[in-house]
């Protein structure tokens, strides 16, 4: 657990580090330059799933792998990384036509060029997270996000525009993997097919899965991109962006932390109930004020932070925080899932999204980036009741038992959002933006706060009793 503890304090010093980052790049850089980007990274994720086949997390699941089925694994991981990068090079003059963006191509080829290094490092990884050496992690975590903002920043103070931001996560990734692989090298083997069929079945439905969920996460912006076009998209993508920055190192803490300790308990519902009641109570904690709150002021936040030529992305992102407040919770459903054996169950509830979603995207466009951010709000409850229930049936969680773990955060946001309304309605429009956003933020946190520990102190002194065995044991280690 004291790995547990040094990734998440990891992750969130380096993503401290990529916001102050991102509020200068955004001052540097147009919404057009940020519209192309995201264009470009509408092919990444797809590839990028498919790059590693699943088999980081087939090595996280599977116990018992000998060392000559992971280095064949570790072959089909490269090979497949190999593969998936050509296939962008042939699509990307298509992807450009179909955006009307001729530029868009090149940019396209660079930003894959991230799959070679990401399907190398798939075994080394895994193997890492297998052995619970989050601390290692978190620290190469920090330095890919250092590296990548740093040329970010250098490449945008100079003038390269959008390759800026391909330039930056490119560099950050390459000595990332770089790090990974040489602190747990594994060799390569031929992959024979009988050797390893049970594991490649297990990948590739995680593979599959990746797919479907990048597909309706990035459809939102293929529909804005191709019916509203790339400034809209550059003030949609920033809004999501934004929106999900609370997100960002909870979701992966769910998806490269919480596996290999889900794995060891993966037959014993009762350990099983404890850490989805557990972990879905303090990650809305955590996120329900962060993303809630993100909405509540970001008419004030945008043209502080990042300057009125932001404006338009205010309304979106007012839409799309009531969207991560439910993803925050929603996220590990899945990740229990897969650690109990049932990723076909996943791939198909994903492939369902890939239907749903997209249809609410096409529909919500005809009210400009504001609707295609309903588009979320409306349609991602039908993706996620199917997975509570397997989830529920699976581990025999009763649904109060579940409702009661979130009461805390939501009677906390309730009360925080009422006063922070109350607030704006009070404050005259002639107060300074930067110091309604002060008042409103610190009245929010301090009405937050309050009202948790004045309706759940029980649950706060148990949280608090966790972290200092947490730090007992880190002293003892």
């Amino acid at each position: 657990m004291g790995s547990l503890a040094w990734k998440a304090v990891g992750d969130w010093v380096s993503q401290i580090f990529s916001w102050v980052s991102l509020l200068i790049v955004v001052r540097l850089l147009s919404p057009q330059d940020f519209g192309l980007v995201a264009m470009a990274m509408v092919l990444l994720p797809y590839l990028r799933c498919v790059g590693d086949f699943g088999i980081l997390r087939v090595i996280v699941s599977f116990p018992d792998l000998s060392e000559d089925q992971m280095a064949q694994l570790n072959t089909v991981s490269l090979l497949v990384g190999i593969t998936c990068f050509g296939f962008a090079v042939a699509l990307a003059h298509p992807i450009a036509l179909f955006f009307r963006t001729p530029r868009l191509a090149m940019v396209l080829v660079g930003a894959c060029s991230a799959l070679i290094p990401w399907g190398l490092r798939a075994v080394s990884e895994g193997l890492l997270n297998k052995e619970i050496r989050f601390r290692l992690l978190s620290i190469f975590d920090a330095v890919n996000a250092i590296v990548a903002a740093a040329v970010t920043l250098a490449m945008a103070y100079f003038g390269f525009g959008y390759w800026a931001l391909v330039m930056g996560n490119i560099a950050g990734l390459a000595l990332r993997t770089a790090l990974v692989v040489t602190a747990r090298p594994h060799r390569f083997a031929i992959p024979r097919i009988s050797a390893i069929r049970e594991p490649l079945k297990f990948g590739w439905h995680v593979a599959v899965s990746l797919v479907a969920m990048n597909s309706y996460q990035t459809l939102d912006n293929v529909t804005v991109g191709r019916t509203l076009g790339q400034t809209a998209l550059g003030f949609y993508g920033m809004a999501w962006t934004l929106a999900n920055v609370p997100l960002e190192k909870i979701t992966s803490l769910v998806t490269t932390v919480v596996p290999s300790y889900l794995a060891q308990v993966q037959k014993n519902p009762p350990e099983l109930r404890r850490y989805v009641r557990n972990l879905t109570e303090a990650m809305s904690l955590i996120t329900f004020p962060a993303t809630v709150g993100l909405g509540l002021v970001a008419r004030e936040l945008i043209p502080v932070a990042l300057g009125h030529k932001w404006d338009s992305a205010v309304v979106p992102l007012q839409i799309l925080s009531i969207y991560a407040a439910v993803r925050s919770i929603v996220a590990l459903l899945p990740k229990v899932l897969t650690a109990i054996g049932n990723p076909r169950f996943v791939m198909w509830s994903d492939l369902l999204a890939v239907v749903v979603m997209p249809s609410a995207f096409y529909v919500g466009s005809h009210w400009g980036t504001a609707g295609v951010a309903l588009g979320w709000v409306a349609a991602y409850p039908l993706v996620a009741l199917p997975l509570y229930w397997r989830t529920f049936t699976s581990i025999g969680m009763k649904t109060g038992e579940y409702i009661g773990a979130l009461r805390p955060a939501i009677n906390g946001t309730l009360v925080m959002a009422g006063v922070v309304l109350v607030l704006k309605s009070l404050m005259p429009l002639t107060l300074p933006l930067t110091v309604r956003l002060v008042i409103e933020i610190a009245a929010g946190a301090f009405a937050y706060t309050g009202a948790v520990l004045l309706f759940h102190r029980e649950r706060v002194k148990a949280f608090l009793q966790l972290a200092k065995s947490f730090k007992r044991k880190r002293r003892s280690s």
